[in-house]
């Protein structure tokens, strides 16, 4: 018998309008129910920006602090700009909106990386956070590219700054960009910090994310190529008919998986 992992469950896993309309922490408390060690924040799903301010984030982070868990802060805010540059803004908001927020992590997209990581640029305002950046693969051809992740940590390895800052790495999302995710594990699985676990059903633009099948062998291989001890994330939708039911079942096989 393997240890068991930790296993977030990440807001959208209960639905987006659902997030939306409920406010995070219904759903954080429902995640503590199901047995998670912590919740995944989405930035994208607050009902409205004065959920994003400082005072706001605090109170949620402790609420979600005092019902025994731990929590990541996502946002849709890209690292690189299309022209390869560090989006310093965006950088310095996701920080200080963790860091209120009280995250463990903090994860962003990659975005527009090129071939400069700006490795000391970034490591100097981490400098001091209580927060572990975290960048993650997404589904669009800009920031979902498997050579632009090799390229990223070649880049900050060269300019001194290996191990500044981790990887999110996104199972489902590589099936967007037609690469296998086992061959995007064995390169990378050295600065995987952070997992999001989830299939992909359909085709192209018809494409959905879904929960693995227990008989997944693809989904197991890929786990076992990734790092043992890392946190596991559930980013699939429940079966709105039984929310509960299937989040505490999730939870507890993705953390023996």
């Amino acid at each position: 018998m393997t240890d068991a992992v930790d296993v977030v469950i990440v807001a959208s896993a209960f639905g987006m309008d659902a997030v939306r309309t409920d406010g995070h922490l219904k759903w954080a408390a429902a995640s503590k129910q199901a047995g998670a060690a912590a919740f995944e924040v989405r930035r994208e799903l607050f009902a409205n920006e004065a959920d994003a301010a400082p005072q706001a984030l605090s109170a949620l982070g402790k609420a979600i602090t005092e019902l025994g868990l731990w929590s990541v802060y996502s946002t849709p805010a890209a690292l690189y700009t299309s022209d390869g540059q560090l989006d310093t803004g965006a950088l310095l908001l996701a920080l200080d909106e963790a860091t209120a927020f009280g995250a463990r992590f903090v994860k962003l997209q990659l975005g527009g990386f090129a071939s400069q990581a700006h490795g000391a640029e970034i490591a100097g305002y981490l400098r001091g956070a209580n927060v572990r950046l975290v960048v993650e693969n997404g589904q669009l051809a800009e920031g979902g590219s498997l050579a632009q992740f090799i390229g990223l940590f070649d880049a900050l390895a060269r300019e001194g700054h290996a191990g500044s800052f981790g990887m999110t790495f996104d199972i489902g999302n590589w099936a967007w960009r037609d690469v296998a995710p086992l061959d995007a594990a064995g390169p990378l699985a050295a600065h995987v910090e952070y997992i999001h676990c989830k299939t992909a059903v359909g085709e192209g633009a018809r494409r959905f994310p879904a929960a693995p099948a227990a008989g997944d062998t693809q989904f197991a291989a890929v786990l076992d190529k990734l790092p043992r001890h890392v946190p596991r994330g559930i980013e699939f939708p429940f079966d709105a008919n039984r929310i509960d039911a299937d989040a505490a079942h999730y939870v507890a096989w993705l953390a023996a998986a």
